[in-house]
């Protein structure tokens, strides 16, 4: 008797960001300033999977895994964005995020607590841009189906 295939759910790797490495300096030097972490632009309306990924941090020690998350966002209003759920899978946190004011950057805060009581905490950029009702601007480049190009902030890629 046949049973039903349960699918394997998987997170996005479309909406990933990683830790770099932590890399030694010498005595008296300055390390370079950290970039920003930035997630790709969501939609007010979309509800989407978003992972931070945490295994360069626990390089070397393997069987470390992530224990506890601890998620902020800020600003945090009425119809700002918000936390549905949040899991880890393996190093990865993986937060589902919803809504959000069209043209605000929120600062998703994640303080992750690991099985060998490591505390890593970082802050990732998300910009909620109305990407549902872009308006093309007259010197946008566009895909064949007439939608512009956008930048990792949902803002059009302009010609010159």
């Amino acid at each position: 008797m046949p049973t039903p295939a349960i699918p394997v759910w998987r997170p996005s790797c479309a909406r990933l960001v990683c830790l770099d490495g932590f890399v030694p300096y010498a005595r008296g030097s300055q390390p370079p300033p950290a970039s920003a972490l930035i997630w790709p632009a969501k939609d007010p309306g979309d509800i989407l999977d978003y992972q931070l990924d945490i295994d360069a941090a626990v390089a070397g020690n393997e069987g470390d895994s992530i224990a506890t998350l601890d998620v902020g966002i800020s600003p945090n209003a009425a119809g700002d964005l918000q936390l549905v759920r949040s899991s880890a899978d393996g190093l990865s946190a993986v937060l589902w995020l919803e809504a959000g004011q069209a043209g605000t950057t929120y600062s998703v805060t994640v303080a992750i607590g690991t099985a060998n009581g490591r505390t890593i905490q970082r802050t990732v950029l998300l910009p909620v841009v109305a990407l549902a009702s872009i308006v093309s601007p007259p010197d946008a480049l566009q895909i064949a189906g007439g939608a512009p190009i956008v930048d990792q902030n949902g803002n059009p890629v302009l010609t010159f």
